[in-house]
């Protein structure tokens, strides 16, 4: 299966309570998808269910966690959560995105 390749950086800015954050090193990793991912993203903003920032988050999470779970389908747990996943991915597909 062909992959997107990815570089991933999460950067902790502030805890919960504002105060800046005690991490001095920002979370780096490959991740690879077989979708592209920035279409995905432009097609969640397309459908405005969630705000921009929303968006992007949503799009990056859906689509890691969604290849790790393709990936490890026999781990019980992910076997386990698969249906709901693949309903899920139908119903977003479903949303039509709005027209401008």
């Amino acid at each position: 299966m062909k992959q997107h390749e990815y570089e991933v950086t999460v950067k902790h800015i502030a805890d919960a309570q504002g105060n800046p954050s005690t991490y001095t090193e920002a979370l780096q990793f490959k991740a690879y998808n077989h979708d592209d991912i920035f279409k995905v993203l432009a097609y969640v903003q397309k459908t405005e269910l969630v705000d921009d920032e929303s968006a992007k988050a949503f799009s990056v999470g859906l689509k890691l966690f969604g290849e790790v779970l393709l990936e490890n389908k026999d781990v019980p747990l992910f076997k386990e959560f698969m249906p709901q996943f693949v309903q899920f991915m139908k119903a977003l597909k479903k949303s039509a995105p709005k027209e401008n």
